[in-house]
């Protein structure tokens, strides 16, 4: 079904129309890189208020006193869409949403499972709408099981799949090593610092939602894609889940090292810590020569990464002997010519200003009528004959396109 020409631009998805339900952050997130890879994403609100994060700050481009404030929140995930707002309760903005339902590609949203139904627009009720619609569903756990009508958010996710007991600085033994996971042992959990359980299942629906359109290009039948915020979560789990089935044994938080690569952690040196991440035999002759440490590879205690995994702590201590003498930066530029993968450890203004990142495009801006700007993190996926403009168009005022969505469905 072909999208009229918008805002989003010319992308592989520039044929794709999608009607986005979302809200706050999950559903907007997916919506957003469908957007970015340009497909006419259609934001269905609510009338009056819109999504909520509308209401989220911080602000910009107001007065001060409320009027005219847009929230960054908002901005940063809602670029390149247009704005409808329905009443889906109402009889006349019932039959608008049900001609946008049979003109899209896909519909995407994000409330608490059973939500559709109770408006008479689950999955069944779309398809005799339209039968090519790919549906996408993402809620907190999914349209099955137990826990399907239980209302979640993020950091409900992140606690419930497991990411918050292994997140967080090592409860160290007197060896220095973490093996315990009992209460008397244990730190204070701690939320990850994104918000790593909608973002996951906002990644993760993009990935169902591009796979049921190319099935469509075969069957030429729609499908519904069911994503639970919890299942994602059990799944970005990955060597934690393995390590568990293996051994029997809960993992517990480590801080920055790695449970099974040696040395791959955060090493002091003269004025701040950096990263070093040798993470095999050759690599670890590498850094030791960097280090002036070349008779460390030859020792029994270090000479696989099994054995210096098994003593960690010894060889971190022998690691920041030698890198005491200079200062991080100094080292990063020793450990990069010595081909050893090291990094600084940036705050997010560091990550901004980053050389790498501003050459990637990675953080673009949008202007709006009143020629407010807002920066923001800008679409990671590049890909040859497409482009990646510096800005974008903005994320819509609730309710802007409703005339022009409303000729386009005529």
């Amino acid at each position: 079904m072909q999208s009229s020409t918008t805002a989003a631009g010319l992308g592989p998805l520039s044929d794709i129309v999608i009607v986005d339900l979302t809200r706050v952050l999950a559903g907007p997130f997916a919506t957003m890189a469908l957007a970015d890879l340009g497909a006419r994403v259609i934001k269905v609100e609510p009338p009056g208020r819109g999504d909520d994060a509308r209401h989220f700050g911080p602000f910009t481009g107001g007065d001060g006193a409320g009027a005219g404030d847009k929230s960054v929140y908002f901005e940063s995930l809602n670029r390149g869409k247009q704005s409808i707002a329905l009443d889906l309760k109402a009889a006349r903005d019932r039959a608008v949403f049900e001609k946008l339902v049979a003109a899209a590609d896909v519909l995407v949203e994000n409330y608490r499972a059973g939500t559709m139904e109770k408006l008479n627009y689950g999955w069944e009720a779309l398809r005799r709408i339209n039968p090519q619609l790919i549906y996408a569903a993402v809620s907190g756990f999914g349209q099955t099981g137990p826990y399907r009508d239980l209302p979640a958010y993020d950091l409900v996710v992140q606690a419930m799949g497991g990411i918050m007991s292994i997140t967080g600085a090592a409860a160290d033994d007197a060896n220095g090593a973490n093996n315990s996971s009992d209460a008397s042992n244990a730190q204070t959990p701690v939320r990850v610092g994104t918000s790593i359980g909608d973002i996951s299942a906002g990644l993760f629906s993009v990935c169902g939602i591009l796979s049921a359109l190319h099935q469509r290009a075969r069957s030429g039948e729609g499908c519904m894609v069911d994503v639970g915020m919890l299942d994602c979560q059990v799944a970005i789990l990955e060597n934690a889940i393995s390590r568990y089935l293996a051994a029997g044994k809960p993992p517990a938080p480590l801080g920055m090292r790695h449970p099974s690569i040696t040395p791959f952690d955060g090493f002091k040196a003269q004025d701040a810590h950096l990263i070093i991440a040798a993470g095999n035999d050759a690599l670890f002759s590498k850094l030791c020569a960097a280090l002036g440490a070349a008779h460390l590879p030859a020792r029994d205690a270090f000479n696989s990464n099994d054995r210096r995994t098994e003593n960690h702590a010894a060889l971190k201590c022998a690691i920041e002997n030698a890198l005491a003498n200079k200062t991080a930066a100094e080292w990063l530029a020793i450990l990069r010519d010595a081909g050893v993968p090291c990094a600084p450890i940036n705050d997010v203004a560091q990550v901004v200003e980053d050389a790498q990142v501003k050459a990637r495009n990675m953080i673009i801006e949008s202007r709006d009528a009143d020629g407010n700007r807002t920066r923001m993190a800008g679409n990671p996926i590049k890909m040859s004959g497409c482009d990646d403009p510096s800005t974008r168009a903005p994320a819509p005022a609730l309710d802007q396109h409703r005339e022009e969505i409303l000729r386009w469905l005529k």
